[in-house]
This record gives structure tokens, sequence and C-alpha cells, in this order.
């Protein structure tokens, strides 16, 4: 396997995600058969998505050491569009902890880039206020967290607003809820509060091909979850637990970031139900329908008012 592959089955299989279902069963689908070389078969499958951000017409907006913005820093150029004092942030595509670019780069959006925007919007004096344009199906664990609360301290500083342009699922949900409102169209989506792994199982195909797998190991559970045998119920029950530790975790950090108007126990209450706008808007996920390019305006107005 090159490395390339290898590095595409560490990023799918057998590691935390904040995905849509739909999601991660189409990027399994797409990429499965040509990381493994055969057919993918997929357990409690909930259907695939052909979702990709601003397709179809929809409006585009625009780690460590943080050595992208400092970049930036030394020319002297704001990292994000601005208007009017207002900063505009894309969270677009598949979301994921590194990559040293901003916005959206071949249909990902990194929490990298997304860190060095909100810490340079926060300490800007010229920014007054901040739109996270949001239309993402979700991502990766690793960095969602701390992302999330760079942007709660961003939105206890400044002015923010959360506008969907379509979608904000999982992980995406859980950046757009940090901000002090979030605004849905008419016909978006929302929500789907929840953890999932995938667990590539190779052993049934290997037995047809004839091919025997022996994993010599030292340590009880050096292999565990390994492709090459079927999942044992112990591990299956550990990968669980760890995703409903993150479900909890992420349920708190909405909670955080929405306060009152949805709680942890309302947010875990969800069950990662995904939600149009009407029923999104009476369960406190989101705070409006509306259209985004109006309530971008009306935004833009509001603060310049204040100021």
């Amino acid at each position: 396997m090159s490395l390339a592959h290898e590095r595409l089955c560490g990023m799918l299989f057998d590691t935390p995600l904040l995905y849509h279902p739909s999601k991660a069963e189409t990027v399994a689908r797409m990429l499965g058969p040509r990381l493994v070389g055969h057919a993918v078969t997929i357990v409690n499958g909930e259907g695939t998505t052909d979702h990709v951000a601003f397709a179809h017409g929809r409006p585009s907006a625009g780690v460590i050491g943080d050595r992208m913005g400092r970049s930036y820093d030394r020319a002297n150029v704001a990292p994000f569009d601005m208007i009017e004092g207002v900063a505009i942030i894309p969270i677009e595509g598949t979301l994921v902890q590194k990559g040293a670019w901003l916005g959206s780069e071949s249909g990902e959006t990194s929490y990298q880039g997304l860190m060095t925007q909100i810490a340079r919007a926060h300490r800007s004096a010229e920014v007054k206020a901040v739109v996270f344009e949001i239309d993402s199906f979700g991502g990766m664990v690793n960095g969602v967290f701390e992302t999330a609360a760079a942007m709660r301290a961003l939105s206890k500083a400044k002015p923010t607003i959360s506008i969907l342009t379509d979608f904000a699922y999982s992980a995406a949900y859980l950046l757009g809820s940090q901000a002090r409102q979030i605004v849905m169209p008419e016909f978006g989506g929302g929500a789907n509060i929840g953890a999932l792994t995938m667990h590539a199982d190779f052993s049934g195909n290997l037995e047809q091909d004839g091919i025997k797998v022996t994993l010599i190991k030292s340590g009880a559970h050096k292999t565990d979850g390994n492709p090459y045998e079927a999942l044992p119920d112990e591990v299956r029950q550990k990968a669980q637990a760890r995703m409903d530790v993150i479900r909890d975790r992420f349920a708190g950090a909405v909670a955080q970031g929405r306060g009152k108007r949805l709680t942890k126990a309302q947010a875990l209450k969800t069950e990662a139900a995904c939600f149009g706008a009407e029923e999104a808007l009476e369960l406190g996920i989101i705070d409006a329908i509306g259209d985004g390019h109006e309530a971008f305006a009306a935004f833009i107005k509001e603060v310049n008012r204040r100021a």
C-alpha cells in the first residue's frame, strides 16, 4: 500500500469522526474500493449524499506555533475578507485538523486555518464583528473542540453570527453553535450531535482469496481492531464507549455555546438526529430562519449602528 493510501486509511477507518452518517458512508463507498482493492460492504448504512460545499449555485465565502498566521502578520494582511468592519470566516466542505490554507481547499476546511483567522479576528481592533458562513457535513474530531473553544471566546468579546448557506451537521454544527446567533435557510439542515467510527473487516475477503494473515504481537491488545480479523465484542465495546464520551463532550460544548437555548441534556436528547429549519428553530438548535444574504446585510447594519 502506498504512503498516500496509508494516510487516507488512517483518516477514514478506526478513528473518531464527527460526520453526518451519510457523508461518512459516501466517503467509505467512494474511497474504500480504491484503498482496499475490492468492494466495500457498509453495515447499518443510511444511504449516501452527494453534498459538496457551495456547489449547485450555493454562495461561497470567500496549530502549534501558528506559522501560517505569523506569515500574514509579517505581510500585514488580514487572513479573511472584511466588509464594513465585519470579518467573514467560511466553514465549508469536509473539516480536517491540519492544513496550511485559509478557507476551502479541494473541498476541505482545516481547523488550523480557522484558528489562524479566529485569533486575528479576536485581537484586531478593525474587526467589529464576525460572520461564520457554514456549509458542511462535518469532519474530524481532533482539533474541533479547540476550534470551538476559540470561537466561543471570540463570541464573548465581539458579536458573532453563524449563517448557514445550506447545512451544518455534526462538527460543523458544533462550531456554528459557538456563535451568538445561528440563522438557517428555509430548506437547510443542522445538528447531528453525535459521533461515529468505521472499522474495515477484510477477513472474509482474505478467506475467499485464500490468503491467511498471521499477526505476531507482543502485548495482549497490540492488534486490537486490526482489519484482518472480525472485530471482537470487547474491542467493539471500547470503541462504542469512546464514541459515547465524544458525544457527551460534543453536547457539552454545544450547551456552552447555546446556553439556555439548548442545554446539554436537550442536545443529548436529540439522539444525533438531523433537523430541518422549522424543527431546529422549535428545539433551540438555531435562532432564526432566513435568507443568508439578508441576514448578513442586517447583521452588518446592526453592528455599525452600535459602533
